[in-house]
């Protein structure tokens, strides 16, 4: 396959890589995708989880997003693939600058990188909303109804970008610089759908533009690559 020859070219070349990854980077840990044919959006439930996972609904039903949170998005025993530790391994070896996920996972880091901007927050992070105590994921899974600090009683919220929400300014200027400063811009397993994330492509300037997904994005035509695999497939070849 031509294309994927190409790409470890560039990678091998490289020594300022940047990696933009969304759900598919993850699916192959077994943490279900959003919006693949058997992702959370195609499960029944009460409600769907768009408007589960938004700031409204948590504020009005909160116990009712923390049953599904608890069940869907708390994948505290799922493991770093191989494509989390190749990148962990381009990182060490100082070609990967920094990797900007839309994942809640934790994985990346699991899996041993060091700068790794999350768009959309961690799971592995919950705070009390009146006076901050930090909570872990542990302590959320296996509490009851609404999570209460364990200091002051009030309520905990993760810290993860539910829909209505802004992202952290800090964090989408970090990947603005990393992507715009960045020789080859990979990105992988993202629909390109949800924005303002999706939009941070714009800011590349390169002209080493490598997208991997399984199906077609918004963004095939503005590749400089394009390769239609499962990432596990494409990094498992990348040598460091």
């Amino acid at each position: 396959m031509e294309a994927v020859e190409q790409f470890l070219e560039w990678v091998k070349e490289s020594d300022n890589i940047v990696f933009f990854g969304g759900a598919g980077v993850s699916t192959e840990s077994g943490i279900p995708d959003f919006r693949s044919v058997d992702g959370l959006y195609n499960q029944k439930y009460k409600y769907p989880p768009e408007t589960i996972l938004s700031h409204s609904f948590y504020r009005q039903n909160p116990e009712e997003f923390y049953r599904f949170y608890r069940d869907k998005m708390l994948c505290l025993d799922a493991e770093p693939n191989i494509t989390h530790l190749k990148l962990a391994e381009l990182e060490k070896a100082g070609k990967l600058k920094g990797i900007v996920t839309q994942n809640i996972d934790g994985l990346h880091q699991k899996a041993g990188s060091k700068n790794v901007m999350e768009l959309h927050g961690s799971v592995l992070r919950n705070y009390c909303e009146n006076c901050h105590t930090f909570m872990s994921a542990e302590d959320i899974l296996h509490s009851e109804g609404v999570p209460v600090c364990p200091d002051c009683g009030g309520p905990v919220k993760p810290d993860v970008v539910l829909y209505e929400e802004g992202l952290n300014q800090k964090t989408l200027q970090d990947a603005v610089f990393y992507i715009s400063h960045a020789d080859v811009l990979i990105v992988g397993g993202t629909s390109l759908a949800v924005y303002p994330a999706a939009g941070l492509i714009d800011y590349y300037n390169g002209n080493k533009l490598v997208l991997i997904n399984k199906s077609a994005t918004p963004m095939d035509t503005r590749a400089d690559l394009l390769i239609q695999d499962g990432l596990g497939n494409v990094f498992s070849r990348v040598e460091v």
